[in-house]
């Protein structure tokens, strides 16, 4: 399974907000920012931060979509 953050950049849009802003708001490192932008691992401490920030919950940020590789071969 890999991670998804499209709902977390649709939220942001939604909210009229850039990711600069959401840095600075959640007292995120740009470092965690740009791991999100690429759909990489961040700390449960990073999501959380960004959800109190939205006040929202992490099913509206994040989600888990199927490995290609796993779907492709049926595993």
């Amino acid at each position: 399974m890999k991670v998804s953050y499209k709902k977390l950049w649709k939220l942001l849009i939604d909210r009229d907000m850039m990711k600069k802003d959401l840095q600075a708001k959640a007292g995120i490192s740009w470092a965690s920012v740009t791991k999100m932008s690429k759909n990489e691992n961040v700390s449960m401490e990073i999501l959380l931060k960004v959800c109190e920030t939205l006040s929202c919950g992490i099913e509206d940020i994040v989600e888990f979509v199927p490995d290609d590789a796993k779907e492709k071969h049926g595993a």
